[in-house]
């Protein structure tokens, strides 16, 4: 069974852009509080806590700074996808974002980690999208057909 391209990259699109949006905005505590059920962190100091573990291996003092990109970027990088505007470079920045996250874990963490939550391949479908040829139903595409 075929299936075409566009519907493929537009699926990429929507599920990698939430995956970004989802996990910025619970940080923010759009979600929930900390503590109910389907949150991870629900605030940005439990988002921090969790930080300070994860990038143990850098100086505190830039744990703060990090983790303020990290939230910027998901959020940027995720509407960006889900739009469908600069996708290639979204897509680009989004891959090197979840790598360097995974690669994270598995030094905090150990390598089951990353693998555990699928990181990389998130880290990986980021990637593939950033050499997809064309992003239909996208504002790129509008802009270049128009």
């Amino acid at each position: 069974m075929k299936i075409k391209i566009g519907v493929s990259q537009l699926f990429l699109r929507i599920v990698l852009g939430i995956g970004y949006i989802v996990p910025g905005l619970d940080r923010l505590g759009v979600w929930g509080k900390y503590g109910s059920k389907n949150i991870s962190w629900g605030d940005w100091q439990h988002f921090v806590e969790y930080a300070r573990q994860l990038m143990s291996f850098i100086p505190a003092a830039l744990v703060q700074p990090f983790a303020i990109a990290a939230t910027v970027c998901e959020l940027g990088f995720g509407i960006l996808l889900l739009i469908g505007k600069w996708t290639r470079l979204a897509a680009f920045g989004s891959g090197i974002l979840a790598l360097l996250f995974a690669l994270s874990m598995a030094v905090s963490f150990g390598i089951v980690s990353p693998l555990s939550y699928s990181v990389f391949t998130v880290s990986a479908a980021s990637f593939l999208l950033a050499t997809t040829g064309t992003y239909r139903w996208s504002i790129d595409d509008y802009l270049i057909n128009k």
